[in-house]
């Protein structure tokens, strides 16, 4: 079952890993990374606001380039604190933010392994026509220094789901909709950037194994938990919101 706690709930100095795996701790993602212990975490999969400055949601506006590049290195500098040291993270964005974000990777400290691009197989038209259609998202993934060699990469796995071919950096899947879209009462989208739950499981196939701990800064509606417990993967997840948090417990707890 798929529990809440907050900051206060968890105590990195008498860790016992049962008071913070397998739940959703509520909260801002940096204070609630800095309560979690060092060296705890195998894998990471952050899909953090895109600064898009649309309008709409609160959580994905920021003053300026600036506020959103020290955002990005506060959250990126707590994570890499609480990888193991062969552990691996994944950012996803689009191009307003993915650039930045490498930037900020590679300063830390970061070493990048790859560039994977999510192609859509559906994706949203250009209503206005003055650009190309937006037709795939960019993860980074990089392991937490040059020097991590062991970190994991299920290759063969990988090869094998592939007709046994090696297995490509471009991915080709639908954005998430139909029955796995989850929708609240009133038949709107319960979080606007759900990601396919396909998606996370060929990340979490690739880069994990059978009981690793995998952290998601940026919980939202859970999809990252619930393939972390098909898979047979610890999850903790972070997020601020309660209605979000609400819709991830009870996806979780259906699996």
């Amino acid at each position: 079952m798929a529990r809440s706690v907050s900051l206060s709930g968890i105590s990195a100095v008498n860790d016992t890993r049962q008071s913070w795996l397998d739940t959703i701790i509520k909260g801002d993602c940096v204070a609630a990374l800095e309560a979690l212990p060092s060296n705890s975490v195998d894998v990471i999969f952050a899909d953090p606001p895109y600064n898009l400055q649309l309008g709409g949601d609160h959580w994905d506006q920021f003053d300026s380039f600036a506020a959103y590049d020290a955002f990005t290195r506060a959250w990126l500098m707590a994570c890499r604190r609480v990888l193991k040291p062969n552990g691996t993270i994944w950012v996803i964005g689009s191009y307003h933010n993915i650039f930045r974000v490498g930037t900020q990777l590679q300063d830390i400290g970061f070493w990048l392994l790859n560039d994977v691009v999510w192609r859509k197989t559906n994706p949203m038209p250009n209503f206005r026509g003055r650009r190309f259609q937006n037709a795939h998202e960019t993860m980074i993934w990089a392991s937490r220094d040059q020097n991590a060699k062991s970190y994991t990469f299920n290759y063969e796995a990988m090869k094998a789901s592939n007709d046994d071919v090696q297995m490509r950096s471009d991915w080709l899947f639908p954005i998430c909709t139909g029955a796995e879209r989850l929708k609240g009462e009133d038949g709107k989208k319960v979080h606007p950037t759900q990601k396919p739950e396909a998606l996370l499981a060929r990340v979490l196939m690739a880069s994990s194994k059978p009981g690793d701990v995998v952290l998601d800064p940026f919980f939202g509606s859970g999809t990252t938990g619930a393939v972390a417990r098909r898979l047979g993967r610890h999850f903790v997840g972070i997020e601020r919101e309660q209605d979000y948090i609400d819709a991830a417990r009870a996806r979780i707890d259906a699996v």
